[in-house]
């Protein structure tokens, strides 16, 4: 018998009416928060005191991540860049020593962050994508698969950047532009956990939520097979 595939993007039930949201909510069949079998098991790993208490001052975070908090404000004022939400927290961790992983596309921007970082008194570790300047070659890419065929590119290494930074002994990483898939290997080789300040999309000056916006307009074309 097939088991229905939890499907939370497409509940049918406003944000105020779901499980997930009040005890007496409604939920499709598939809804994983009546899982209260796999629940437990997630609950299981908050014995850890690190991850209680990195998720505790997400939390935290979170919360202060918003202006004129009060039960009659239906909408709270969303009032911190991400940028300044990770100093905090970071700082609500005790973190001193912060890697920075980013794309040789972002070299100027990952100066500034670097800079804005370590003038709030932390300790950056920074390493580019390209650090190693191993051949793509290396990974079986033909010429004529590179950016620009008939030169000599270096591969983005990902694997190596979390390696540079686990050699550091970085306390948490931060993501700045890596490509879609390297920053997946990034993340499966971090010792730290990690943040994403900002995502790769070369179309959209690294904001991937503009096609999303307009999928239905300026970039409808994507839904063409």
């Amino acid at each position: 018998m097939e088991i229905e595939r939890p499907a939370c993007a497409k509940c049918p039930y406003p944000s105020e009416e779901r499980l997930c949201s009040t005890q007496s909510g409604k939920a499709l069949p598939s809804c994983p928060t009546a899982d209260t079998e796999l629940l437990e098991k997630a609950h299981i790993e908050f014995e850890n005191q690190y991850i209680r208490e990195f998720a505790r001052q997400a939390s935290i975070q979170e919360g202060d991540g918003y202006r004129n908090r009060n039960p009659k404000n239906t909408c709270p004022e969303p009032g911190k860049p991400r940028l300044l939400e990770i100093v905090e927290f970071a700082g609500k961790m005790g973190f001193i020593k912060l890697g920075l992983a980013f794309c040789t596309g972002l070299f100027r921007e990952a100066g500034v962050v670097e800079k804005f970082l370590s003038a709030k008194g932390f300790e950056v570790v920074s390493v580019i994508c390209k650090a190693g300047r191993i051949q793509k070659e290396f990974i079986g890419i033909k010429d004529s698969e590179k950016i620009r065929p008939g030169t000599d590119e270096s591969m983005c290494n990902p694997i190596f950047q979390a390696m540079v930074l686990n050699k550091a002994e970085t306390e948490f990483n931060i993501m700045m532009g890596l490509c879609v898939g390297h920053d997946s290997l990034f993340l499966k080789y971090s010792d730290a956990l990690c943040t994403v300040l900002a995502a790769k999309d070369r179309v959209s000056a690294h904001n991937p939520l503009a096609a999303v916006y307009t999928l239905d307009s300026y970039y409808r074309y994507l839904k063409e097979d």
